[in-house]
C-alpha cells in the first residue's frame, strides 16, 4: 500500500477512535477508573452500560493508548487516559462531548451538503449555533467549558509572549466566563479588566472572576459587538471571535473597537492565522468545523486579517505565533 494510502486510511480509522473516546467521555468511564483497574463487568454496571459492548470499546481505547487490560477482562486508565477523567486540571472530557453533541455530529457528517450549496446544514437544521446554546442549558455549559479548555495552551503563549506594557485598561469582547482575561490580569497586576459578552453569560463570568479574586479590577458588561463595545480602554481582546463572521461582520465589529479604543490604542486578535503553503495546520482542522457549523465563519491568513483591519481603519502591526495553532495579530490606528 502506498504511504499516501496509508494516511487516508489512517484519517477514515480517526472516525473510529473519535467514537470510542466520546463513548468513554459519555459514560465516565475514565472516573469510574480513576482509583484503579476494574473487571469489566464490574466497570459496565457502575456506567451503566452494557458489559460485552463497552469491553469492544475498551479494546479500542487501549489501542489508542488511554487504557490498557489488567488481569483477563479488566482495564486500568492510562497516564494520557487522565485527561478523560471530570476532575483533572485541563480535562478534556467536555470538549470530547461538546464536540460529539448531536449537533455538531450531525454538521460533520453533512459537510458535503453545505459544500454542494454554500449553506451550512447545521445551520438549516438547527439554526444559529448561539441561539442554540442560548435555549439549551447544558450544551451551552458544556461548549462554554470546552472553549475555556481550548484555550489553555494559547493563552499561555499570550501571557509568556507578548508585552502588555502601556496596558492599563483591556476589554476582553466576547469574553465567554473570563478564563483568559484572568489569566492575563493575574499576569498583570496594575491592569483592569472589562468583560463583554452576551447576557446568557455574564452571570457566568462575574462568578468566574469572584473565585478568581478579581471582582474589584474587572466589571463585567452585557451587551451586542454590532451595537457598540464598552469605550475607552487601551486594548480590545477578541479570542476567536473574528472566525465566526463572514467579512462584512467581521468589519463591523472591527469598526465598533476602533470607535471605541483611546487614541493610541490597540487591539489583540487570537486566531489561527492560516500559512499560505500546504503544510498540514489545526486552523485548516478548525475551518472545516467553522464551515461546518456557521454560515460566513471561517479561518484566514495574515494577509486576510491585514485586509479587515485596513477596512476597519486599522493597520496591522505585528503576528506572534502562539501555541496548538493560534497567533496573535495585534493592531494599531491609522
Amino acid at each position: 500500500m502506498p504511504h499516501s494510502d496509508g494516511l487516508l486510511w489512517g484519517a477514515i480509522a480517526d472516525l473510529s477512535r473519535f467514537a470510542a473516546l466520546l463513548t468513554m467521555a459519555e459514560l465516565g468511564v475514565a472516573d469510574h477508573l480513576a482509583d484503579g483497574p476494574l473487571d469489566t463487568d464490574e466497570l459496565a454496571r457502575r456506567c451503566g452500560a452494557h458489559a460485552p459492548s463497552l469491553r469492544r470499546v475498551l479494546r479500542e481505547a487501549a489501542g489508542i493508548g488511554v487504557v490498557r487490560s489488567a488481569g483477563a477482562n479488566g482495564y486500568d486508565l492510562t497516564e494520557m487516559g487522565t485527561a478523560l477523567r471530570s476532575d483533572v486540571p485541563g480535562s478534556i472530557r467536555t470538549s470530547i462531548r461538546t464536540l460529539g453533541e448531536e449537533s455538531f455530529w450531525y454538521a460533520m457528517g453533512n459537510l458535503p451538503d453545505t459544500v454542494r450549496d454554500g449553506s451550512s446544514a447545521f445551520v438549516t437544521k438547527y439554526g444559529n449555533l448561539y441561539e442554540r446554546l442560548a435555549a439549551n442549558t447544558e450544551m451551552g455549559r458544556m461548549f462554554d467549558t470546552h472553549m475555556a479548555t481550548r484555550a489553555i495552551p494559547f493563552t499561555e503563549g499570550l501571557i509568556k509572549r507578548y508585552d502588555f506594557a502601556g496596558v492599563d485598561s483591556l476589554v476582553d469582547v466576547a469574553g465567554g466566563r473570563g478564563h483568559i482575561l484572568a489569566a492575563v490580569l493575574h499576569a498583570n497586576l496594575d491592569m483592569r479588566g472589562i468583560l463583554f459578552d452576551l447576557d446568557r453569560v455574564t452571570d457566568l463570568a462575574r462568578e468566574l472572576l469572584a473565585v478568581e479574586g478579581l471582582a474589584d479590577r474587572c466589571e463585567v458588561v452585557a451587551g451586542d459587538f454590532f451595537a457598540s463595545v464598552p469605550a475607552g480602554a487601551d486594548a480590545y481582546l477578541l479570542a476567536h471571535i473574528l472566525h465566526n463572521w463572514d467579512d462584512g461582520d467581521a468589519v463591523r465589529i472591527l469598526r465598533n473597537v476602533r470607535r471605541a479604543m483611546n487614541p493610541g490604542g490597540r487591539v489583540l486578535l487570537l486566531e489561527s492565522a492560516l500559512p499560505d503553503d500546504d503544510a498540514p495546520h489545526a486552523g485548516k482542522d478548525l475551518d472545516m468545523r467553522m464551515l461546518a457549523i456557521f454560515n460566513g465563519g471561517l479561518e484566514r491568513s495574515r494577509e486576510e486579517y491585514a485586509s479587515l483591519f485596513q477596512q476597519a481603519d486599522l493597520e496591522l502591526a505585528e503576528v506572534i505565533e502562539l501555541d496548538a495553532g493560534a497567533s496573535l495579530l495585534e493592531a494599531r490606528a491609522v
